[in-house]
């Protein structure tokens, strides 16, 4: 039997000459940002689906070794570019360097973090081809061929709705991607893969900016990388509520989250809001304490490893997300818990490392309305 011809729409431009994804791995000092790894774990993906290449482009000075670990976290081909003047990032420098590297390796979809530095090169780089780019983005994928269109997700109308994104008349396809989301590979170090050396494109004479210094937050919380977070909502009435969720927090060695709700009521701060306008986690535990469960919140939690609900509305959308439920009065769950988890610690030496193992007996004993949920596979 004959195979059939792909067929191509005939309205479209002819975009064959890029294929590949590529992945602009972010760095200071010579430290990858986590969210490089897990785009690179992503793009592997779907370079698979397109079946193309994975590449990565690395910037900066003496960075050398941050081109291999790109190869060790999935990328086939790497491109680096090492100057004394790419030492700190400035868009326009930074920005040439993609650009030309776009113009020669033609991938068709480039992708990056989306930190502050990840949106400011992206937006210089998508102004330039010019092409389409989506920001902020939680979700990926890509139409197999002929089409071979990226399909990019976000919320939208005001973090009620996922919206999927197309870039149908441009290439390459750009969008930025949250920390957190996705999941890096296994970092494998026997793997091999091809780095090519590509020179810078301006000299420093030519580059306006100057960095003179960078002042660095001391103190701050950083959410994306706690193993354990205990976040309340709405639910909880008021700020004196999230003293108790402190407590359970300090008996499991996490911190403390919220979600948009509560920082825009003034109850905390916004270093602790975790949701599309705030920090995408992935921890090992994650209470939702008196959350509804809105799209803007569950986009930045949903990838944790456990997921404790804890609601007195049993329909709440939370739900659907938690791996356990608990229904109830929060003011005497929270306590409760609290309560167990402190004697746990003090008669058996638990460490915070293991009470996430601990957690689920503790949890289902402790309650008026308790049930689990075992999250489907659809989910």
């Amino acid at each position: 039997m004959a195979r059939e011809t792909e067929q191509i729409d005939p309205t479209m431009p002819d975009w064959s000459a890029y294929r590949g994804v590529l992945i602009v791995v972010e760095q200071r000092e010579g430290i990858a940002k986590k969210v490089s790894w897990q785009l690179l774990g992503e793009g592997k993906k779907l370079a698979a689906k397109l079946e193309a290449p994975l590449m990565a482009l690395v910037i900066g000075e003496n960075v050398t070794h941050l081109a291999d670990e790109a190869v060790h976290y999935g990328a086939d081909r790497v491109y680096l570019c090492e100057a004394a003047e790419l030492r700190n990032y400035r868009t326009r420098p930074y920005s040439r360097v993609c650009l030309k590297l776009i113009e020669d390796a033609k991938p068709e979809i480039v992708l990056f973090g989306a930190t502050a530095t990840g949106r400011d090169l992206a937006g210089a780089i998508a102004t330039h081809l010019p092409t389409g780019l989506t920001a902020d983005t939680t979700q990926l994928d890509v139409e197999p061929p002929p089409s071979r269109l990226l399909l990019a997700s976000r919320p939208a109308f005001s973090e009620k709705m996922m919206a999927t994104i197309l870039c149908k008349q441009y290439r390459p396809q750009m969008a930025t991607a949250r920390a957190g989301v996705f999941q890096a590979l296994p970092k494998d170090a026997e793997r091999q893969g091809e780095i090519i050396r590509i020179e810078a494109t301006m000299r420093e004479d030519e580059i306006d900016a100057q960095v003179l210094d960078f002042l660095r937050e001391t103190g701050k919380l950083n959410l994306e990388d706690c193993e354990i977070i205990v976040a309340g909502g709405r639910g909880l009435g008021g700020p004196d509520a999230f003293k108790l969720l402190a407590e359970l927090a300090d008996a499991l060695g996490g911190v403390v989250g919220a979600s948009r709700a509560a920082v825009d009521a003034g109850w905390i701060s916004h270093e602790h809001q975790v949701g599309q306008t705030g920090a995408t986690v992935r921890p090992k535990l994650y209470f939702a304490i008196g959350i509804s469960g809105a799209v803007q919140h569950t986009v930045g939690m949903s990838h944790a490893d456990v997921v404790v609900a804890i609601n007195k509305d049993e329909k709440a959308p939370i739900f659907q997300f938690a791996h356990y439920g608990l229904v109830g009065d929060l003011f005497k769950i929270v306590p409760a818990i609290t309560e167990e988890f402190r004697k746990r610690r003090t008669l058996f030496g638990i460490h915070p490392s293991s009470v996430v193992d601990a957690s689920i007996s503790t949890t289902q004993t402790l309650t008026e309305a308790t049930f689990a949920r075992e999250r489907s596979e659809a989910k």
